[in-house]
């Protein structure tokens, strides 16, 4: 599988997606996985950045907002219409386009930051994607990016719970076995039925990489490597909001920025 046949299992997701997401029903992201994206986003006021597989726009909208000229991409049009739809309504001087992260439509050199909220994951050429990335980006400039963590989205998983029903271990396996466009069926759990009524599942393919394969391939492509975090929701995030509590066994999150040396 390559990134248009990827890109189209997006596209056909992205009205389901979109309207789940935008009701409250991405929980992991509106709880957990953005607000610690954003507590370790460096300050991007006056900065020209690109955000790369940027979905409906939601967390664009949030960069946008930082202060930050954006501009974003994402492979697949649906989410681009809804994205463009959302500035128009509220105009945050966001530039959004339709295209492929592994061929970005802009000039070497052109910002000054990128991100990538939970996307680079979901591109099969992996290696093109950081390329791509690392070439847009100014000398001194960052790339930040989020992904399923690599040690705990395996093909073999299974949430084990104790008799309250509490997750008290993740159990993984076949960690170096990886899954190549493997796709997987599934809406958000924390919606109701009543909100899935009529919806088509998600279908997304999966590309799984190993933990040691993404950190060698960001130093390989010549980013140097800043910080890493794994997010984790406190006990008062739990309070607000229950469906989190498995995401306190075992980290569901990798986040890393990396920076394009200043030569």
């Amino acid at each position: 599988m390559d990134h248009n046949e990827a890109g189209r299992y997006w596209n056909e997701s992205a009205e389901s997606w979109t309207k789940l997401a935008r009701a409250g029903y991405d929980v992991y992201r509106d709880y957990l996985n953005t607000p610690a994206f954003f507590a370790m986003l460096p300050d991007v006021e006056g900065l020209a950045g690109l955000d790369i597989g940027c979905g409906e726009g939601h967390n664009t909208r949030l960069l946008a907002k930082r202060g930050g000229r954006v501009k974003a991409i994402d492979i697949a049009e649906v989410f681009i219409a809804h994205a463009q739809a959302a500035e128009k309504e509220t105009p945050l001087g966001i530039d959004y386009a339709t295209a492929s992260a592994v061929d970005l439509p802009f000039a070497d050199a052109a910002f000054d930051f990128a991100t990538a909220f939970m996307s680079l994951m979901d591109v099969p050429e992996t290696v093109r994607v950081l390329a791509e990335a690392y070439r847009v980006l100014k000398p001194g400039g960052f790339l930040q990016f989020s992904i399923a963590h690599p040690c705990f989205d395996t093909p073999h998983r299974r949430n084990l719970r104790d008799a309250n029903h509490r997750t008290y271990a993740i159990e993984v396996g076949k960690y170096f076995q990886g899954s190549e466009g493997e796709v997987d069926e599934w809406l958000f759990k924390a919606a109701p039925w009543q909100a899935k009524q009529g919806l088509r599942k998600f279908k997304i393919p999966r590309f799984r990489r190993t933990l040691s394969y993404w950190l060698n391939l960001l130093l390989e492509t010549g980013f140097q490597l800043e910080r890493i975090e794994e997010p984790r929701p406190s006990d008062e995030t739990i309070a607000a909001c229950p469906e989190l509590q498995d995401a306190q066994a075992v980290a569901y999150f990798l986040h890393l920025r990396v920076r394009k040396l200043d030569v």
